[in-house]
């Protein structure tokens, strides 16, 4: 894999990409669960999309179930929740794993990329945060207390 943009993904409904649909925007990549106390973070999440995608954002959201089981719903309930509970506009994508032998292609990427402030390189939690420059380089990651508008200035530097 020689870039991030080459990286296949699905849509919450199904639908094949890659993330050379993102091309030439700050991405923030973040691993999201319905049923975690960092929850509420998809109000910052979109507000961030709200404010910034004109500028050239993309908030991604992945949906994953590897943290305390957190993320059990269909992906048609993970939509459902995701629009009356937060009305997120963001791309959601399909749920997957972050870790271990079966974590997605996209996350052996990010990880690789970019350890954790502990040096680690598997996620931790619900919520941790990828920030991706407009060139494809992960340029940060953040764990899970790290709230959206904690990185909205080191966001606007990028666009």
């Amino acid at each position: 894999m020689s870039e991030i943009y080459d990286i296949d993904v699905e849509t919450l409904d199904g639908r094949k990409r890659t993330l050379g649909d993102h091309r030439g925007k700050v991405m923030l990549i973040v691993n999201v669960a319905s049923k975690c106390g960092f929850t509420p973070q998809y109000e910052g999440l979109e507000a961030l999309h709200r404010e910034l995608s004109e500028k050239g954002l993309a908030v991604l959201g992945f949906p994953c179930n590897q943290f305390g089981k957190q993320e059990p719903g269909t992906a048609q309930e993970i939509r459902s929740f995701c629009d009356t509970k937060y009305g997120v506009s963001f791309p959601m994508y399909a749920k997957l794993e972050v870790n271990g032998r079966d974590a997605h292609v996209l996350y052996r990427y990010l990880t690789a990329a970019k350890k954790s402030d502990l040096g680690d390189t598997e996620v931790r939690w619900n919520f941790e945060k990828f920030l991706v420059n407009r060139e494809g380089k992960v340029v940060g990651r953040y764990d899970s207390r790290t709230t959206p508008g904690d990185l909205k200035a080191k966001i606007e530097a990028l666009l």
